[in-house]
């Protein structure tokens, strides 16, 4: 009797990418940027060091697939719930619903994000990276007050830009809280829609 040999699936590179993408962003949740190794991540993947030089071959093609794993990751979130048809505010209640369904599932996302915009500040080569990415969310937010602004939902003098950095700063700051000055996030996500939406005449 002739016996059926086992057969295995070969990882195709978008897989491969994909492990090291999620080995690279939980590195940086334990150690930090500054304690990311090339090493580690092989080892993590169960690669050599010369396959993940193949698919990521530079420090700034290693961060830009670690972006490139978040935005497509929060493009994802964003697509599960259909935006068409609603007001700015209920727009502005989703983006806080989303965001804080990051902070409970996937936390490193936000540890990740934050990790790799401090380092942009210092390095050109990562701020090319990461700047058009942290921009199109403030642009997101921005296109959201401009829409509230024109159907009522707002006042109609909020300054969509000004409200955009005013809510994703906030937003950043409250995922990376480490002392003890802090609130709710149902509280500050309240103090920030009272700050923008129109009042009703008492």
């Amino acid at each position: 009797m002739q016996c059926d040999q086992p057969t295995f699936k070969r990882e195709s590179g978008d897989e491969r990418r994909l492990a090291i993408a999620a080995a690279a962003r939980a590195l940086i949740v334990e150690k930090g940027l500054e304690g990311l190794r090339t090493r580690d991540i092989a080892a993590r993947v169960g690669i050599n060091i010369a396959t993940l030089h193949y698919h990521v071959p530079t420090k700034e093609a290693l961060i830009t697939l670690v972006a490139e794993s978040m935005r497509d990751d929060f493009k994802r979130q964003a697509l599960r719930r259909s935006r068409h048809g609603k007001t700015g505010l209920q727009q502005l209640r989703m983006e806080f619903e989303d965001f804080q369904e990051s902070l409970t599932d996937t936390p490193e996302l936000i540890t990740v994000l934050t990790e790799l915009i401090e380092k942009a500040r210092r390095d050109a080569g990562i701020s090319s990276i990461m700047a058009p990415m942290h921009d199109f969310w403030r642009y997101q937010f921005a296109s959201i007050f401009r829409l509230g602004v024109d159907d009522g939902s707002f006042r109609t003098d909020v300054d969509p830009v000004a409200a955009a950095l005013i809510t994703t700063g906030a937003l950043m700051s409250f995922g990376r809280i480490w002392t003890d000055f802090s609130v709710s996030y149902e509280q500050l996500t309240t103090e920030l829609e009272r700050s923008f939406i129109l009042k009703s005449p008492s």
